[in-house]
Formats: C-alpha cells, structure tokens, sequence
C-alpha cells in the first residue's frame, strides 16, 4: 500500500461502477480513474448540467471512456427510487456513494429530513438497499464504498434527537452524518458477512481535500469574506482532489480489502498515500449501528433482505 496511486489500480474491465456526485471534485477524479482502467461508469449527479460538462470533460481526458450521466437527486427519495429503476446497465460490480454536502445552514430535504444527514446518509441507505440486487448477483468483486470524513470524529447520532430538530448546529451535523456513514457500512458489512455474500461493504475519507464543498455553505448565504477563506484555506492547506481520491479508489479496486475496512490518507487523516484509517469507537458499535439501519429503514421506506 505504501506510495500507492492511480497507476496501481487494477484493470477494471468488464466492471460497471455508479459513482454518486460526479460531476466535480472527488467524485470526478474516482470516475474517470475507473473509466481509465476499463470500467463502464455511470455519473450520478444532481444537476444534469454540471453533469453533462463533467461527462464531455472526462471523454476529452480519456479517450474512449465508457461513461453515461444519470439524474440523481439524494435529497429527494423519489429521484433516487427514479434511478435505481431506470438503471439500463445490466450488471453492477461497484456502487461508490460519494456525493455530499458539508456544514451548510439548516435546511430539509424533499423528505423533510435534515439535509446532511438527509443527502450523505439517508440518500445513500436508500440507494444502496435498492441496487444491492444487483451487487449482489455481480459475484466476487463488487463492493460498495461509502465516503466517510475524519470530522466523524465530531459526534455521532443522537438516537434521541437523529436530525438535530432541538438544536442544530452545523458542523455537528455534519459529523454525525459522517459518523452514520461509517456506522452504515459497520452494519451493512455485519449483514453480508451473516447472509455469506461476496460483496464488501468498506469506507474512505479523503483527508483535508481541495473541492467545493467546502465553500458550498458559505455561498448559500452568500457570505463572501468565508467563501474567500474556504477557497484560501484550499490553496494553502489542501491537497488535490486527485489525491483526495486515492482512498476512495483504493477502496475500490484494491485486492484483499475487507469488510468494514477504513481507509483515508496516511499522513494525519489530512494527506498522502491511502492507508487504513483510525476511527471512533462509537462506529463499530453493533447496537448503535443496528439502531440506525431501523431508523433508517423507517425514515426512508427501503428495507433490506
């Protein structure tokens, strides 16, 4: 594991990927670097233009890349339940739930859910549990990689308040929603590792990675001195999105990854090679993760076998 990079990733092959959120960023780069080694990838993004600039952009990168742009809205479990029915692809190796949004002011969803929890976690517990079907029937190989961050270090979900409703404060809010992304995989990779199935369920973090999310909240607002100041902070700070993107696809590709792997940036969960992560205790709680999946169930209607 030690240096690795791109060029390390397996010839893909015969494989279909659907990478969420990748139109920009880290979604961007873990698309392309699939389609590069032979993946058929398709690009679920909320704006359909953003995502069709994202797709011509990645053909003139690499020639011949196999790609589609599908909609997917993970704010709205109508737009996600949409997706996973028109899904024209036949088979499915590999689901990376990527897409997010980060400490942004309150808001709800579609579904009158909180928003980060709603889109990095509620979306994706749907998604997942509609396309694991098909994962599933793929065989050895397929995995489903969830993005996690270091801030899940922040907290983790209050049973009794799930969607902060009593008091919300953002950055909180979005670690829980990290947080519920790391307990996601624990229990899903608890559940397929029971039923003998072949696919893995495991997690990345990209470290302290130069994209738009972190500028997102401030926009929103328009508050321009602390969009000036993500953007500053990006520059001096950062890493790129190219190498944010290693643990993701590392994850993704690399031999002898297990269930409930972690993996992030060697150097301080901030940057370098990717490498197994440390991570908070309360994520591989069983009764905490299994209490999530039922809320989770409950809130957005999709049960899982």
């Amino acid at each position: 594991m030690n240096g690795w990079n791109a060029s390390d990733i397996p010839d893909q092959s015969g494989r279909t990927a659907v990478v969420t959120g990748a139109n920009s960023g880290i979604g961007f780069v873990t698309a392309r670097e699939l389609a590069r080694r032979g993946a058929r990838v398709v690009l679920a993004c909320r704006d359909v233009t953003r995502g069709e600039a994202a797709e011509e952009l990645m053909r003139a990168q690499v020639p011949g890349a196999d790609v589609r742009l599908a909609r997917l809205d993970l704010a709205d479990l109508s737009s996600v339940r949409a997706f996973a029915a028109d899904l024209k692809e036949d088979r499915l190796d590999l689901l990376v739930n990527n897409a997010g949004v980060m400490a942004l002011p309150h808001r709800r969803t579609v579904d009158d859910f909180e928003m980060q929890l709603g889109t990095n976690h509620l979306g994706h517990f749907a998604l997942t549990g509609l396309l694991l079907p098909l994962l599933r029937e793929a065989g050895p190989g397929a995995r489903v990689v969830t993005v996690s961050s270091g801030l899940h270090f922040l907290g983790t979900v209050d049973p009794r308040d799930v969607q902060m409703d009593h008091r919300y404060r953002r950055w909180i809010a979005y670690g829980r929603s990290k947080s519920a992304n790391l307990l996601f995989t624990h229990e899903l990779a608890r559940r397929l590792k029971a039923e003998g199935s072949d696919v893995v369920a495991v997690a990345a973090h990209p470290g302290y990675a130069a994209t738009n999310l972190q500028t997102a909240g401030a926009r929103m607002e328009d508050r321009a001195w602390a969009e000036r100041a993500a953007e500053l902070l990006n520059r001096v700070l950062a890493q790129s999105a190219e190498d944010g993107a290693l643990p993701s696809l590392y994850a993704a590709t690399a031999p002898g990854v297990r269930q409930d792997d972690f993996f992030g940036p060697r150097v301080m969960l901030w940057r370098g090679a990717p490498a197994p992560s440390p991570r908070a205790a309360w994520t591989r709680d069983d009764r905490a993760s299994a209490g999530l999946w039922a809320v989770s169930e409950r809130m957005t209607g999709v049960t899982y076998d």
